[in-house]
């Protein structure tokens, strides 16, 4: 028996939906594993030679998170986030003190910068960078 005109029309809807489903749910397997939401960090200017903060990957509580620092849009340097941060502790944030980052940024041209820390997240996907927390504005006195 051949389906009506109305049938055909819905089982290809149908069929649309179906397919705009899967696709919807692949898109975002691979947009987790590439950009994790795993990344929680928070960076300040502790004055204008010292950035520090600290980077903890939720998915991985145990792990140093690789981090690198952004100044004016330029890669300024790159380390593992281990230092001792026992308010990163009490706060809920991770399971060990073991997080904290402190990059010397000294020798900054004087006036306004923007610096931005990111945490490095490899995977099979290739390396992607997360921003921890916000953009850090801060200025470098005229001495």
């Amino acid at each position: 028996m051949k389906p009506s005109r109305p049938q055909l029309t819905n089982l290809l809807i149908g069929k649309s939906i179906l397919e705009t489903l899967f696709v919807t749910a692949l898109a975002v397997i691979v947009w987790t594993n590439a950009f994790p939401p795993t990344f929680h960090g928070w960076g300040e200017a502790i004055n204008s030679q010292t950035i520090a903060g600290w980077a903890v990957n939720n998915a991985s509580p145990w792990e140093r998170v690789e981090v690198q620092l952004f100044i004016d849009g330029k890669l300024y340097g790159a380390q593992v986030a281990q230092l001792s941060r026992p308010d990163v502790v009490k706060a809920g944030w991770a399971k060990d003190e073991w997080h904290g980052y402190n990059f010397d940024v000294a020798g900054l041209t004087p006036g306004a910068h923007d610096a931005r820390v990111y945490a490095l997240h490899r995977s099979g996907a290739g390396i992607t960078l997360q921003l921890l927390g916000d953009p850090i504005q801060f200025v470098v006195d005229h001495r």
